[in-house]
């Protein structure tokens, strides 16, 4: 059994990972929440996910009584996206596996020194894109590892949703709005399926609507020497999940994942496939299960790292490559092939 504590309550996620955290007793011992803001604490502390008072019986104490509780191995850090990583490096320099909620800050530079230490102290670093473990994208990562759709040369990753204007506004404190927000899975997506591209074009925009300037409309176009890919992430769609959908194309065969997501906390679990020569033909499917839950997978799989079972699929450097691009797709000038690695 793992001791394992929660730094945050402000992450969209936060009271997610603890209700995840709290499914799993035979895995996760919690040694607490900690929240150093007195009014988050008081706001978020009767937080309910999917009708459960999660942190209910909790203990709530702040980052350093949480950080010294005796035997404790690893910390969920869900503090807001500002901050992660001043708390992770906080965990990390004790000693402490972390998994963090994304997106990895807007300093490269700090995200780097703390991968580095991590590295150094053989510490997992765990980063919070949880559509890498759906069953479907999992499914179609085995696939194009193992050439069934041949080379690639485009994907299309689309993360929509509907918000209201206040919280469309919040967006407008991150570089880019929405693409760092929600843009980041999308980049995260077209990254390990086609890597890293020659060039990122971003064309970030407000759409205007309810008459507020959030930078809603995120758009990012990865130029690559064989192709074209593009992220896209919207706010202000009725039927954004429902069009949640990730879209490969190689010289073989399409792949499309369409719904990515079908409501919150309900993955997609149909993969339509069609490969040549029979490309014109009806799309084949495959039916998979659909996961535990959204974020289940993920930490199932961080207590394996932390426990020794199994090593991060997700080596240091993949990670700071992926924040590398979502920078990138914010429209900050970030060298994407300097070897600063």
């Amino acid at each position: 059994m793992i001791k394992i504590g929660q730094i945050g309550m402000a992450h969209d996620h936060a009271p997610g990972f603890m209700a995840v955290l709290r499914k799993y007793p035979d895995v996760f011992d919690i040694a607490g929440i900690a929240e150093d803001d007195p009014s988050y604490a008081r706001k978020f502390v009767h937080t309910k996910f999917k009708g459960e008072a999660v942190y209910e019986g909790i203990p709530l104490r702040s980052t350093e009584e949480l950080l010294s509780v005796p035997g404790l191995q690893a910390v969920v850090v869900e503090t807001e996206e500002a901050s992660l990583i001043d708390y992770a490096y906080m965990a990390v320099e004790r000693g402490l596996h972390v998994h963090i909620d994304k997106p990895a800050g807007t300093d490269l530079q700090k995200f780097r020194r703390l991968l580095r230490m991590a590295e150094s102290k053989k510490r997992t670093v765990q980063m919070g894109y949880m559509y890498r473990y759906f069953p479907a994208v999992q499914y179609c990562l085995e696939q194009v590892k193992a050439g069934a759709l041949g080379r690639i040369y485009q994907v299309d990753a689309i993360m929509d949703t509907l918000l209201a204007p206040a919280k469309r506004e919040w967006t407008n404190r991150f570089p880019g709005g929405n693409m760092f927000y929600l843009g980041c899975h999308m980049v995260d997506l077209v990254l390990l399926l086609a890597g890293m591209p020659e060039r990122i074009h971003p064309y970030n925009k407000s759409t205007g609507i309810d008459g507020t300037d959030a930078v809603d409309h995120a758009f990012a176009v990865f130029e690559y020497k064989n192709g074209i890919s593009t992220v896209r992430a919207t706010l202000t769609e009725s039927a954004g999940f429902a069009r949640r959908q990730l879209v490969v194309c190689g010289e073989k065969g399409v792949m499309e994942i369409k719904p990515l997501e079908t409501a919150l906390d309900t993955p997609a679990n149909e993969v339509s496939v069609s490969y040549v020569p029979d490309a014109l033909g009806p799309f084949r499917t495959e039916v998979l299960p659909s996961a535990a839950g959204r974020y289940d997978a993920m930490m199932l799989d961080f207590a394996d790292m932390v426990e020794g079972r199994k090593q991060n699929p997700y080596s240091y450097e993949y990670e700071y490559t992926v924040q590398k691009a979502i920078l990138a797709a914010c429209g900050l000038p970030v060298e994407l092939h300097n070897d600063d690695w």
